[in-house]
């Protein structure tokens, strides 16, 4: 069945971190990591962007954030960032190092939102205006619905894993976002990329009914998927051949348009962390059954010394990892430089080491 996330390396030779997922028929895309290489991406993707979701600060995962806002200045409205522990004040020092005379004048005023969660569960955001000339603003609690619900037993101080197998950043009717703590010597967000179940529609029952798909089928099937009463009203519009065309049915009605429903693929961005036994759980509770791993595999096994030096994984820690986790499909990437020419001896330990060998 069509997937709703089609998710991608930033960089194809999967030497420098970055991940950008397109959100299939929404004409916008996430990213996680903002390294440099986003620079390689088409403009028309980045400006897509409506969210991106950063490991941590160090400068191979953070510096291209400038690109992206030169490059959205005037053009997009908002952008929303997730960072770890200080990431509101990090975003707005880089946000005070230019100057912003005209950016006032701009016909498309831009909102940056940045978030920042702590190990412990808290959250704090900030927003950034353009009208205002990026003006620094105090980052405050973030006191929304979904923030107070999702942190209630979060894990403590120490870190570790929450109860839920993850602290919930996004939720969305298509997808939702999900990050836990790694240790790299500092802490470094983990994310799990959820698609919700999908619903397939009978086309011939669609024509039979003399109806066209049309927006209002994803209205349907977040009802039907949340199990609405048959009474629910749910309102159809559609163009065809004869012109434009409303409606008013029930989801009683409707429902026997649908077929099966299809469970949704997961997604794990790892990268940036020691291959330690309590750094394995911590992505065991968010990413058990993953359907679809990325995951940094800097060093060669050969090299273990030097991974333990820089506190980054192997590809055989990287391949053990992605066993433990019951991943269906695992993609290394982060290679070191010295490997470049023979990154394939990387993913072949990487694919060893998950297939037990």
């Amino acid at each position: 069945m069509r997937t709703v996330l089609e998710p991608r390396l930033v960089d194809p030779t999967a030497f420098e971190p970055g991940l950008v997922v397109d959100v299939r028929d929404e004409k916008r895309a996430l990213l996680f990591d903002l390294g440099p290489p986003i620079e390689v991406l088409p403009p028309r993707v980045l400006l897509r962007a409506t969210h991106a979701f950063v490991t941590h600060t160090h400068m191979d995962h953070f510096a291209g954030f400038d690109h992206l806002l030169a490059l959205g200045l005037g053009r997009v409205g908002r952008l929303v960032v997730w960072g770890g522990p200080g990431f509101c004040e990090q975003v707005g020092h880089k946000l005070a190092a230019y100057t912003w005379n005209v950016v006032h004048r701009y016909e498309v005023p831009m909102t940056i939102e940045a978030h920042a969660i702590a190990p412990d569960g808290s959250r704090r955001v900030a927003r950034f205006e353009s009208r205002d000339g990026f003006a620094p603003v105090a980052p405050v609690a973030d006191a929304s619905p979904a923030a107070a619900s999702v942190d209630a037993g979060a894990a403590g101080p120490a870190g570790g894993a929450p109860p839920d197998g993850g602290h919930l950043l996004l939720d969305e009717p298509l997808f939702s976002v999900r990050a836990a703590f790694v240790d790299h010597e500092m802490p470094v967000l983990a994310f799990a990329i959820e698609e919700k179940a999908q619903l397939r529609v009978a086309a011939g029952r669609l024509a039979a009914m003399g109806l066209a798909t049309g927006a209002w089928l994803r209205t349907l099937k977040a009802l039907v998927l949340a199990g609405a009463a048959d009474d629910t009203p749910v309102d159809l519009a559609w163009r065809d051949a004869r012109g434009e065309h409303a409606e008013r049915r029930s989801v009683g009605e409707l429902k026997p348009l649908v077929l099966d429903t299809v469970p949704g693929r997961r997604i794990g961005y790892v990268t940036d962390l020691r291959g330690t036994p309590d750094n394995v759980e911590r992505l065991a509770a968010l990413l058990a059954g993953c359907d679809l791993l990325y995951i940094e595999s800097v060093f060669s096994d050969a090299d273990r010394e030097q991974a333990r030096r820089k506190n980054h994984l192997t590809a055989r820690d990287a391949g053990a990892i992605a066993r433990r986790l019951g991943a269906r499909q695992v993609v290394p990437f982060h290679f070191s430089p010295r490997y470049r020419g023979g990154e394939e001896r990387l993913r072949a330990e990487v694919a060893a080491a998950w297939r037990g060998e």
